[in-house]
């Protein structure tokens, strides 16, 4: 099964032998003597064309035609900021391989603070279902390797490019962009003073049922904005931290304590030897028994933090009865 850039090479090889005899007069990609400004022929499907700009600051602006989407490719880096109105939708570099997307009738504004090139395709707006247009709005990608390769093979083949080699292209664009995944918003960090207070909470009761509505009230947040933050901060969720704090002290005591790993579960938390030994095992490599029996010979260090991230389960909450 081919995949994305294997895709892209089997669309355009085969067209590519026989447009080198075309005339220049079939070139098929404009160049924009205004940004984004290109005529589209009534009959065309999707439409191509090159935006360059040779100035070291520039502003523009557009609306994009109420039945297509726009997708911009950067051919070199760049810096621009993207604004609608008064909302920001991108500011910042933007690397070779850039993409980003434009929904129908939607005005951007662009400021380039450096020289730039683009290519742009222009795509109806009947090639996306409704799922995947609602995920295109307002989409940045940066260095996206499918559309930089494709961007790259039409400015190669140059004036040997013909409508149906550059259609292909531009539908392989298309099928790409009905199968992108759009990014997670960025996440900030929980702030420190937070991420102090919460484990202070779970060194002082983690012995007991907590909840996540509980640890967020703690970080004076609400349980989703914790959630997504705590992981941000530490690279774990609320509940696997929690057990890994339960796995971490119950080793101190196997190592340090002859007490059955009965008496041990319950003090860390579980409610049972079962489910302990379980959870024990899936985040040490060991059961119990046995990690206390290595540990007899060569003492490891028992650090709050494991060594390897564990595999988290599915629910939120962590309590005696888990």
């Amino acid at each position: 099964m081919f995949n994305d850039l294997q895709a892209a090479h089997a669309w355009i090889e085969l067209p590519a032998r026989r447009d080198r005899e075309v005339s220049h007069k079939t070139y098929p990609i404009a160049r924009e003597r205004r940004w984004r400004e290109v005529n589209h022929h009534p009959e065309a499907d999707i439409t191509i064309s090159q935006w360059e700009e040779s100035r070291d600051t520039s502003s523009h602006e557009a609306t994009t035609p109420e039945n297509r989407y726009f997708v911009g490719i950067a051919m070199k880096t760049t810096r621009a900021k993207l604004t609608r109105d008064r909302q920001i939708i991108y500011d910042g570099t933007m690397p070779a391989g850039t993409l980003y997307v434009s929904a129908p009738s939607k005005p951007l504004r662009v400021q380039f603070q450096g020289p730039c090139a683009f290519l742009h395709v222009h795509i109806p707006a009947d090639h996306f279902a409704a799922p995947a247009a609602e995920a295109l709005h307002d989409l940045v990608l940066l260095r996206d390797p499918l559309a930089a390769e494709l961007a790259k093979a039409l400015i190669e083949h140059g004036d040997a490019t013909d409508h149906e080699f550059a259609r292909c292209v531009g539908q392989t664009l298309a099928m790409h962009l009905t199968r992108l995944e759009p990014p997670r918003a960025k996440v900030n960090a929980l702030p420190k003073w937070r991420l102090r207070r919460v484990e202070q909470y779970i060194g002082d009761h983690f012995d007991r049922c907590i909840s996540l509505s509980e640890l967020a009230n703690v970080a004076g947040l609400s349980r989703m904005h914790f959630a997504a933050q705590f992981r941000a901060a530490t690279g774990y969720r609320p509940r696997e931290y929690l057990l890994n704090h339960r796995i971490e002290h119950a080793k101190q005591m196997l190592a340090t304590t002859g007490r059955p790993l009965a008496e041990i579960a319950l003090a860390v938390g579980f409610s049972t030897q079962a489910h302990f030994s379980t959870v024990f095992k899936r985040i040490s490599g060991q059961s119990p028994a046995r990690w206390r029996l290595a540990s007899k010979n060569e003492r490891p260090a028992t650090d709050v933090a494991p060594r390897r991230r564990p595999v988290s389960d599915n629910d939120w909450m962590v309590g005696a009865a888990a």
